[in-house]
């Protein structure tokens, strides 16, 4: 997971490592990348430490107290407190912008083989239970009174995001930011589009949905339903 809020970084990064074999998220802030890594936990993240809102020594924590993921600061900052505070803190290596690429592949490589023993995230393994709804995010399924639900993979994710926090309201833009990703270049009407068709597929009325309600001007929100 790449989080910078320099969106050409994010996309020159993200060209790079995925020519090199790597599967790629990315988030412009700390706040959208935790809401990405519990739904999709990554094996390594890129962090900036410079972020508007939470920084990346915050952020950090998050990811290794919560995931138990391994952390690189990619940073523009030199100062030598901020390296040592970052590897007191548990960051497991530090590369300084810029840097040549074929220096952060290796470490990324160096990492990423270190940690191997303690890959398996802390969070996001356990199937989700909402009401009489369980989703499993390693299987991909999703079950309503037991019975097996087909969703596409991006219905998956909306659905896998207001699980992971029922009854509270989210935005379209942590939506946008969340599920389709910092780089997503399109209207929002993409997230009415998806809800519509997440509606069809696990309500019993979609015309009057009782799962995924509409808060107006605000957002939509998960509501457990009870068998």
């Amino acid at each position: 997971m790449i989080v910078d809020d320099d969106a050409l970084l994010r996309r020159s990064l993200a060209f790079n490592l995925e020519k090199s074999g790597y599967r790629t998220s990315n988030a412009a802030s700390a706040e959208d990348s935790l809401g990405i890594a519990h739904r999709d936990p990554p094996d390594l993240v890129l962090l900036d430490i410079g972020l508007t809102g939470m920084d990346g020594l915050d952020a950090l924590r998050h990811f290794k107290d919560q995931l138990g993921v391994p952390v690189i600061f990619v940073t523009a900052r030199r100062r030598e407190l901020d390296e040592v505070l970052g590897l007191e803190l548990g960051a497991d290596d530090y590369v300084t912008k810029p840097f040549d690429l074929d220096i952060l592949l290796a470490r990324i490589k160096v990492v990423l083989r270190r940690s191997e023993p303690n890959s398996i995230p802390l969070l996001s393994v356990s199937p989700l239970q909402v009401g009489d709804l369980t989703l499993d995010p390693i299987a991909h399924t999703v079950d309503i009174q037991g019975k097996p639900v087909e969703l596409s993979p991006r219905e998956f994710d909306l659905l896998h995001t207001f699980a992971l926090k029922p009854r509270s309201v989210i935005s379209v833009n942590d939506l946008l930011a969340g599920v389709w990703g910092a780089e997503f270049i399109g209207q929002p009407q993409v997230v009415y589009v998806h809800i519509r068709w997440l509606r069809e597929k696990i309500e019993e009325n979609p015309n009057t949905p009782r799962r995924i309600l509409t808060i107006r001007g605000v957002g939509y929100k998960l509501e457990p339903q009870e068998t």
